[in-house]
Order: C-alpha cells, then structure tokens, then sequence
C-alpha cells in the first residue's frame, strides 16, 4: 500500500547512545530514512519521545513535583527535535518543527492548518512539546497529531520489537503478537502504548497502527514497503 500521510513516533531511547543522550550517526541514519521517505511522496510526520534524556518522574527524579517534571520531559522531546532537524537540512531534507509551547525564537506554535501546510509543501514536519500540558505522554501527542491531521498509519518506532503477550524483557515465554485488533488489544491488557492514547486512537478509528523495532533505521522501509515487521493493530 502507497500511504500518503503516515505519522512516525520514534523512541528517544532508540536514538541515544546506549540509550542515552545521543548517538549521531543512528540520528543521521534515521534522517536518511525519512529523506528516502519523503522522496517516494509519503508525507511524514514525526514525534520524538524523550527517554534518552529525561524519565520523567522515575529514578532520581521520582519526589519532583509532577508537573516541574513533565515540563522537563516535554523540553527533552524538543531538543531531540532540533537535533532530527539538523540531521535531515544535512539531507537537503526541510522539516519544519512545531512547538506546543510558545518558543517564537526556535520554531513555530504549533497549529492544525499550519502543520498541514508545511506537510504539503515539504513532506515532513516535527512536533515537539507534547501537547504543552503535564500528565500527558508523547503517546498521546503522536496520538492526537495522527488524528488531526489524518494520518493513514502511525508508525510505532521502539526498542521493543512489537506487541507481546508479557514483557520480553522481563518474561522469557512471551510471544510477539502479529495481528490484532484495538479491541482485542484493549480487553488483553497488552501494553501497545499509554492507555489513554491507545484508547482514542480505537475510538477515533485510526486506520492503523504499527509497532516494530527501531534497531535498524531501515525497518521504517521495511514496513512501509509491505514487510509484516513488528505488530499491526486496527480497528
């Protein structure tokens, strides 16, 4: 299928070194992607998690205040945007960023009609900040911009390889599901992305949705050329 509007969520986590910070050439191998992308007439959007720079109220963090602490995690999804903004101008490729926030003197507010404009015109666009309030993850800002600017597909790129049964990390016996519908998902309990997020997208009736694994940039071809890589979800 030619998609001409998917949205992409990447995992911070999976552009860091390790995990962290960042790892410049996975970076730049992901921008050579989207610029392949991009130049097959696919439109992309593309929202950047923050893991590899702050977990939010985890760890160390766990006895700041809520909200201080989302704020961080929202500023973290827009610096990971400007760094995937850098890599791609060096692939000659224009991605306009939006901001949730209010940040005139780094990128534009975000709107809808600005945001498809800026789709229609040079293929690709980022979108940081979340969506500018706490208690809200970048699942459901992926989420929520995949609806409003009606996406066909939202690409799930992580450091897990799809949808299981259990946690693989922690559960040796846990089976990659390939096929399954958002009911199913939601009445099991499987743990595709936050709940609240995964929830609108059933209800919105988001066409589709993918999880695969982001440990070779070139898996976002892979699906996109018909590969049944990671887990396909649907109404």
């Amino acid at each position: 299928m030619q998609y001409k509007r998917i949205m992409l969520k990447l995992s911070g986590e999976a552009l860091g070194e390790s995990g962290l910070l960042f790892d410049h050439a996975q970076i730049m191998e992901v921008a050579k992607v989207i610029k392949t992308v991009v130049a097959r007439g696919v439109q992309v959007g593309i929202v950047i998690g923050a893991g590899n720079l702050w977990r939010g109220r985890h760890g160390a963090a766990s006895g700041m205040d809520a909200v201080k602490a989302d704020q961080m995690g929202m500023l973290g999804t827009l610096m990971n945007c400007l760094v995937m903004q850098d890599a791609l101008a060096q692939q000659g490729v224009t991605a306009p960023m939006f901001s949730a926030f209010h940040l005139p003197n780094v990128c534009e507010t975000y709107r809808r009609d600005a945001a498809d404009e800026a789709l229609n015109t040079h293929g690709a666009a980022l979108f940081g900040g979340g969506l500018g309030n706490p208690f809200f993850t970048t699942d459901t800002a992926v989420s929520l911009r995949a609806l409003e600017l009606k996406a066909e597909t939202l690409l799930l790129a992580k450091n897990i390889d799809g949808v299981y049964t259990d946690d693989p990390r922690t559960n040796p016996d846990a089976e990659l599901i390939k096929d399954i519908s958002y009911d199913e998902a939601i009445k099991r309990g499987l743990k595709v992305m936050d709940l609240s997020a995964f929830l609108m997208c059933a209800e919105q009736g988001l066409p589709q949705m993918r999880v695969f694994g982001l440990d070779t940039p070139g898996n976002i071809l892979r699906v996109l050329d018909g590969d049944d890589l990671g887990t396909v979800l649907h109404p």
